[in-house]
């Protein structure tokens, strides 16, 4: 099994990353084409694969990744379609706003998946939403969820819903972050210094996941678990509230 990745930016850097770090692939069956000298010598000094050539990486893969901004992914892909064969390559796009049609239109007829990882897949750590695009082309989708599973966690949806896990998920990093750095500051309002205050909250958020994951309990659940009546917690949360807190969050997805 040889996977390459064309475009090693910050997502297709961040997927290399985790196909490196994970079991799904040794690193030499790994291809990562990309125009950057710099960015493929960092590759190729853990082993990878690496070619300033797309279309050469494209034919010598069994899944090709195409990983690039997405008005460049057109001629990404034109520039390859010479390169595939249908009956024995899966082709994923991990390109938000790029249509189906669209790719299919540029590509032909080959076993296709829309994928939106976000760039915690370079700790194994990703929550991937995957759209099967083209369900003719059968026994690919056990595959493909293998291969993100091997990265993180794998939801397949339809292609309505996936500019919504790409809010959800892959902004969602980014709004979990500034979360973080927000709380981080409290903390050195409350005396922590800042290295020390960003280390604590990280470490609860951690918490707050593992229990949510270990449990299976609704979040409510766990956080009447830690608020007791007339205490610091209900305070805090009712604050929080009064200043819009879950009201800011909600129109930040549905923006």
């Amino acid at each position: 099994m040889k996977i390459s990745v064309i475009g090693a930016g910050a997502m297709g850097g961040a997927t290399v990353e985790g196909l490196i770090k994970g079991t799904f692939v040794n690193n030499n069956d790994i291809i990562v084409a990309d125009p950057c000298k710099a960015t493929l010598k960092r590759f190729a000094d853990k082993g990878v694969a690496t070619t300033d050539d797309n279309a050469k990486a494209a034919s010598a893969a069994d899944i090709v990744m195409v990983v690039v901004k997405p008005w460049l992914v057109e001629t990404v892909l034109k520039g390859i379609r010479q390169s595939l064969d249908a009956s024995r390559q899966t082709l994923i796009v991990i390109a938000a706003g790029v249509s189906s049609t669209n790719i299919r239109e540029w590509v032909g007829d080959i076993p296709l998946f829309l994928a939106i990882p976000n760039i915690a897949i370079a700790e194994l750590a990703s929550m991937t939403f995957v759209v099967e695009a083209t369900p003719q082309h059968t026994g690919r989708a056990d595959e493909v969820k293998a291969l993100f599973d091997s990265m993180g966690d794998t939801i397949f949806t339809d292609e309505a819903h996936l500019g919504s896990g790409t809010a959800l998920a892959s902004c969602g990093i980014a709004y979990a972050l500034r979360y973080i750095r927000a709380a981080s500051e409290g903390g050195v309002q409350l005396g922590f210094k800042a290295d020390d205050a960003t280390r604590i909250v990280a470490q609860t958020v951690k918490g707050a996941v593992s229990l949510l994951e270990s449990s299976g309990k609704h979040p409510e659940q766990l956080i009447d678990q830690v608020t007791t009546p007339g205490g610091v917690t209900i305070k805090g949360l009712n604050a929080m509230e009064e200043a819009g807190f879950s009201n800011a969050v909600i129109k930040g997805l549905v923006k």
